[in-house]
C-alpha cells in the first residue's frame, strides 16, 4: 500500500524529531560527578546523607544522579576524594566517625570502612600520595591526626599533635579547616582561640584569636611543627587553602572579611604576603583555588555570595574581584558554606548553600576567571547542605600551572 503525500510528510517529521531528540540527548556528556553531604531532615540529629550529581560538559548544569546514601553518621561536615577518585571520605560530628567509601567510575558510592575519631571532627583532607588522612577534630582539646591508608582503608593512627598556641595551653582552641600540600611535604590547620575570640562576651586570654598551625611530613608520617608555628591569622579564620604549586596559602577570615595569603618557605614555614590581606564579601566561609592555580573562589556566607580573584604567578597576590558585569561578586542561594571547582576540566564553580538547601553553579571563563550562572541555578538539595566534592568522569586534562 502507497502512503499518501500527507502521511509521508508526517513520517519524515516523525523520524526528524525523533533523531534530533537523540542528537540532544547524545550532547548531553556528564563531565563530573558532584557530591553533597546534607540531612536526611530538619536538625542536627537527623541521619545525614551523601547526594550525587552529574554535571553537564556544555553547561555545567546539576541533575540527579546515583542513588543518595546515608554518610554513616548525623551532621556530615566535611568531605574528602583521594587523588585516583577512587575512595571517598565523610566527617560526621554527630557520632565522631570518618566514614570510608568506595567510588566507582560511574559515581556509585559503597560503604566500606569507619574510625572514630578522639572528638567531633571539622575537616579532614587527603593527601597527593594518598597515604595519610588528615582529620581536624575538636571544639575544646583540638588535635591534627594523621590516619594511614591502604587501597583506600582508613587504618592505624600514624600521628596525633594536640592545637595548643604557645603559652596558653588552657584556652580553647576550635579548628575549622585543614590542607595538605600538593607536594605531600606539609599540612597546615586553621584555628581560632575561642578564649580570645568571643564576640559579645568576656575574653579570658590575650592570646591572638585567630592562627594557622604547620607542620612538616616526616618519615611515616610524622608531624613536625615549622618554625614559627603557629601563625598569626586574623580573627577568626574559617577555611584555607594551597595552590598546586605549593609556593602559596590562602585563607578566609570570617570575622573581619578578609582574604589572607602567605608564601610557603623552606621548611614549610609560612610568610605573609606583603601586600595582604585582601577584601572579600561579608562573613567569608570557604575558598577554593582552580586546578591550574590562576583563580582564587571565596563564598562569603552572610551575602550570598562568591567573590574571585587572579592570582599573580610570581608573587601569590590576589587582584582585586572579577565580574563579567563589573560588581565585586555572584549571587548564590543563601548562605553558601562550602566551595569548589570542578576538577575535569576547571571550568565549573559550586557552593554548597545551608540555609537555601541548594548547590548554586556558575560557569568561569578560563581566560578572565569572570563567573556567569550556569542553566537552571540552584539546585535542590537535602537540608543544610554543608560540604562539597567532586571527580572527574572520563579522561580529561587541565593546563597546569608551572613557577
Amino acid at each position: 500500500m502507497k502512503f499518501s503525500k500527507l502521511s509521508q510528510l508526517f513520517l519524515v517529521s516523525t523520524i526528524g524529531l525523533l533523531v534530533a531528540t537523540l542528537l540532544t540527548a547524545c550532547e548531553i556528556v556528564t563531565i563530573d560527578y558532584v557530591f553533597v553531604a546534607s540531612s536526611a531532615g530538619s536538625g542536627t540529629s537527623s541521619a545525614g546523607q551523601i547526594q550525587t550529581y552529574d554535571a553537564d560538559s556544555e553547561t555545567g548544569a546539576l541533575r540527579s544522579g546515583q542513588p543518595t546514601v546515608l554518610s554513616g553518621g548525623s551532621n556530615p561536615v566535611s568531605i574528602a576524594i583521594t587523588s585516583d577518585y577512587a575512595n571517598l571520605y565523610v566527617a560526621n560530628q554527630g557520632n565522631s566517625s570518618v566514614v570510608h567509601f568506595a567510588l566507582s567510575g560511574s559515581g556509585v558510592l559503597t560503604q566500606k570502612d569507619t574510625i572514630t575519631a578522639s572528638s567531633a571532627p571539622v575537616s579532614i583532607t587527603v593527601n597527593a600520595a594518598n597515604t595519610y588522612l588528615y582529620v581536624a577534630s575538636g571544639t575544646s582539646s583540638a588535635t591534627l591526626t594523621a590516619y594511614s591508608l591502604s587501597s583506600g582503608a582508613i587504618g592505624s593512627v600514624a600521628a596525633q599533635t594536640p592545637l595548643i598556641v604557645p603559652g596558653y595551653s588552657s584556652d580553647s582552641i576550635v579548628p575549622t579547616g585543614v590542607t595538605v600540600l600538593a607536594n605531600n611535604n606539609a599540612v597546615y590547620v586553621t584555628a581560632y582561640d575561642q578564649s580570645a575570640y568571643n564576640p559579645g562576651g568576656t575574653t579570658s586570654s590575650t592570646a591572638n584569636p585567630g592562627w594557622v598551625f604547620g607542620y612538616t611530613v616526616g618519615s611515616g608520617g610524622a608531624l613536625t611543627p615549622a618554625s614559627g608555628s603557629p601563625y598569626k591569622a586574623g580573627v577568626k579564620p574559617s577555611a584555607i587553602a594551597a595552590d598546586p604549586t605549593s609556593r602559596f596559602a590562602y585563607v578566609t577570615d570570617f570575622a573581619s572579611n578578609q582574604l589572607i595569603g602567605y608564601t610557603i618557605q623552606s621548611g614549610s614555614v609560612l610568610n605573609f604576603l606583603i601586600n595582604g590581606p585582601f577584601r572579600t564579601g561579608n562573613e567569608p566561609s570557604s575558598i577554593a583555588i582552580d586546578p591550574r592555580g590562576k583563580y582564587i573562589y571565596v563564598s562569603n556566607a552572610l551575602d550570598s555570595s562568591v567573590s574571585a580573584y587572579v592570582i599573580d604567578l610570581s608573587t601569590g597576590t590576589p587582584s582585586g574581584a572579577v565580574n563579567v558585569t563589573g560588581s565585586a561578586t555572584n549571587s548564590t542561594d543563601t548562605q553558601p558554606v562550602a566551595i569548589l571547582v570542578d576538577p575535569a576540566l576547571g571550568r565549573f564553580v559550586y557552593t554548597a548553600n545551608q540555609l537555601g538547601n541548594s548547590i548554586s553553579g556558575f560557569e568561569l571563563n578560563p581566560d578572565t576567571g569572570a563567573m556567569t550562572p550556569t542553566q537552571a541555578t540552584p539546585y535542590p538539595t537535602g537540608a543544610n547542605p554543608t560540604a562539597l566534592a567532586s571527580v572527574p568522569h572520563g579522561n580529561h586534562s587541565t593546563q597546569a600551572t608551572t613557577p
